[in-house]
């Protein structure tokens, strides 16, 4: 019997669960070489149009087998080599055997790796940001609906005053509206390594240019412009800055928190039975109780976020220890932590998106548990209404207060329904009815300026985000 070897071999979770097609194409080996082979044809095309001797039909071979990758040679050879870089110019060469003696010339390995690493940066970067701005357009489409529904506002997770469903929703949006920001500019920023040479003094093009610095610029500026970069970074060691790995994993840290408090959230809102994440038609919410609606995706949201949250961490060290001009002690962890962060990004904002496409609100038990703490929370104007009336603010205020905690005691230890409104209409000092007390328990008096603050938000921060990530994105949720 045949056995299926991927079975028998660690598999990444990244891969088979979690993260999308879209995303692990970019970190693919195909992805990769294929860019370290248009980066070799850049090279070739900037040395040509500056003078060093290679031809049209060397630099048209090479652009026709960009493509024309096999790994078989390439990895047979680094078995022998020890040298990934130099494994692939061979296998490159034997498909262009014209172009064969240019390729890589006056290149050292970081040419194609590490402008291969920046490309990555940009490209993965751009997925998470369209995802990113699908989410806030779930949610900002949900706040509008709910802008106007009452519910109850925590601090401290315990009971405060009210605001509406969909001024929450505004807080989770946010979150991710400074996700997206933070992420924009760290692209905005990002250079292009470019061509430096060993130790990033460009020796090497020296040497190749008979010493004339303006070509070693004027080549820069090429590759630069062929890869899509407005510039290269103007100095380096061998390595561009393992800085930017680590701005660009903070940035990836902070859209996994915004996620992580969205889920938690949700979480506690499910237990409440105020919301609930989607859930499928034959979807089993647990092995050993049947009934049950777990709220697994929020929970994979907040397990991969702690994960995201931590890997931000390896780019810091590995930044901080770079010797001098460089070392290797980057290489292993940069290319599973940098990957790895993106991907488990992006399969967190896979189920962000899912999540925030088939929310569902109960309004009934939200109202329900509005009105079990309405009358708490109308003290306040009660109390500043009999202050008008010529009442005392301070004694008031301490009648309200055992009043109070009197009527939450009844509820808690002897399952008695609220009867604070009771307690103050058979007060005197109040001077007012329990008819005159009920009209003021209507929960649209105590939410303030929510859904307004809603409308403001979605027209003044939403729209224009939008506008520059107009194309809407479906959910790729694998499991």
């Amino acid at each position: 019997m045949l056995q299926d070897d991927r079975r028998e071999k660690y598999v990444s979770p990244l891969s088979t669960r979690y993260a999308s097609d879209e995303m692990q194409y970019v970190f693919s080996d195909k992805f990769k070489f294929s860019t370290w082979r248009k980066l070799w044809v850049a090279l070739a095309r900037a040395e040509k149009n500056l003078g060093l001797d290679i031809t049209d039909e060397q630099i048209s071979e090479m652009e026709a087998n960009v493509y024309n990758i096999d790994f078989e040679v390439a990895e047979a050879r680094e078995r022998e080599v020890r040298h990934d870089v130099m494994s692939h110019v061979y296998a490159f060469g034997k498909v262009c055997p014209k172009a064969e003696p240019i390729i890589h010339l006056g290149a050292t390995s970081c040419y194609v790796g590490d402008n291969t690493d920046v490309i990555v940066l940009k490209e993965a970067s751009k997925i998470i940001l369209k995802k990113c701005a699908q989410v806030i357009r779930n949610l900002s489409e949900f706040a509008v609906k709910y802008k106007d529904m009452p519910c109850l506002a925590y601090t401290h997770l315990q009971p405060a005053q009210l605001t509406t469903v969909g001024k929450r929703a505004t807080l989770w949006a946010y979150d991710l509206v400074q996700d997206v920001e933070e992420l924009e500019f760290r692209v905005s920023k990002l250079k292009l390594l470019g061509q430096k040479g060993t130790t990033g003094t460009q020796a090497s093009f020296m040497e190749l240019f008979d010493g004339n610095a303006k070509k070693c610029v004027e080549l820069e500026k090429q590759i630069a412009e062929e890869m899509g970069f407005e510039e290269c970074v103007p100095v380096s060691g061998q390595t561009y800055s393992r800085k930017v790995d680590a701005y660009f994993l903070s940035a990836l840290s902070g859209i996994a928190q915004s996620a992580y408090k969205f889920s938690n959230d949700l979480r506690i809102l499910q237990s409440f039975e105020e919301m609930e994440e989607p859930f499928e038609k034959n979807q089993i919410g647990s092995s050993a109780m049947p009934y049950k609606r777990n709220p697994m995706r929020s929970e994979r949201m907040s397990s991969l976020a702690r994960y995201v949250i931590i890997d931000s961490l390896n780019p810091a060290f590995t930044a901080g220890t770079q010797w001098f001009e460089r070392t290797l002690d980057d290489s292993a962890n940069k290319r599973i932590s940098v990957a790895e962060a993106f991907l488990a990004t992006d399969a967190i904002l896979n189920i962000y998106m899912n999540v925030t496409e088939g929310l569902v609100v109960y309004d009934r038990v939200i109202r329900r548990r509005v009105m079990e703490k309405l009358p708490f929370m109308a003290t306040e104007n009660i109390m500043m209404d009999a202050v008008n009336a010529g009442g005392d603010r301070q004694a008031l205020h301490e009648k309200l207060r055992v009043a109070s905690h009197a009527a939450a005691r009844a509820v808690k230890t002897e399952g008695k329904p609220n009867d604070l409104i009771d307690r103050i209409a058979s007060d005197k000092d109040f001077g007012v009815t329990k008819e005159e007390l009920l009209k003021k328990l209507d929960p649209s008096l105590y939410t303030g300026r929510s859904a307004s603050q809603v409308t403001e938000f979605v027209e003044k921060v939403v729209q224009p985000l939008l506008e520059r990530y107009s194309e809407e994105v479906k959910s790729d949720l694998k499991v």
